[in-house]
């Protein structure tokens, strides 16, 4: 029988992954077969989910399914540090998720300080330019591979108090959809998530009125799951999204309609 999303013998590397969405992301790819770069700033914490995944698989010390690495997303050398260290134990990278990200402070734009929006636009946009840029050689050099980048449905629609995190979700809708162009011809897809309101730890940097306002407004009146959001991207990130690029897949819970 045919198992479909198969990542049997694939390397992916997932950034944020020591918890929240990007951890559900991790753990889905290592169950479909992926070996998995658990990538973050808080070393310990992808270690924890790591470890874990390696016990879930029953993999041995010397053949593990998942690694961790650290990996600071707005510093350009720990990047190509953390991809050399992953080709140079795997010897390949099929998958690219760039999961990392932060909401920022919730403020009106004229409470919002040059350190705000750096902070955001250093996490939400430049680190997915970085990721993209030390990895898409690897990937055109063999022909292949999937990138996925987790934007925002506020990035389509803009969230009040949120200016900075909207644009750098915004922008990175765009520079996803450009890159796709790209590397069409090179056996590279590459697409984004846009969630709604997730239950994560992300959500603690949010107001309860914030919370409320984007809840409100999904029409299945939920936030939604990393699991459900690990879906789309699991999908995204196998061989089976062969002819869909450039493309923004929300997983909202209805909230966007275009």
């Amino acid at each position: 029988m045919t198992k479909f999303f198969d990542l049997s013998g694939q390397t992916a590397l997932v950034t944020g992954a020591a918890r929240g969405i990007g951890e559900a992301i991790a753990r889905r790819l290592a169950a479909a077969g992926a070996r998995v770069a658990v990538c973050d700033v808080n070393l310990e914490g992808a270690r924890l989910v790591a470890a874990s995944i390696n016990v879930q698989a029953g993999a041995s010390q010397a053949s593990p399914q998942a690694m961790a690495v650290f990996l600071d997303v707005t510093h350009y050398g720990s990047v190509t540090a953390a991809v050399a260290e992953i080709l140079d134990r795997t010897g390949r990278l099929d998958i690219l998720v760039n999961n990392a990200g932060i909401a920022g402070r919730a403020a009106p734009l004229w409470e919002q300080t040059d350190e705000d929006w750096h902070q955001v636009m250093a996490i939400n946009l430049t680190g997915v330019f970085y990721c993209c840029r030390a990895v898409i050689p690897h990937m055109r050099e063999r022909r292949y591979g999937r990138v996925v980048n987790i934007a925002s449905i506020a990035g389509k629609e803009g969230n009040p108090n949120m200016a900075a995190y909207s644009a750098s979700k915004a922008g990175v809708i765009g520079f996803t959809k450009a890159l796709a162009k790209e590397v069409a011809l090179d056996g590279i897809c590459v697409n984004a998530v846009t969630p709604a309101v997730v239950r994560t730890p992300i959500l603690e940097q949010l107001t309860p009125a914030q919370i409320e306002y984007m809840t409100s407004r999904i029409p299945m009146r939920r936030t939604g799951t990393p699991e459900e959001i690990a879906a789309v991207v699991h999908f995204l990130a196998s061989p089976d999204s062969s002819f869909v690029t450039g493309q923004v897949y929300d997983a909202s819970g209805g909230r966007a309609t275009y």
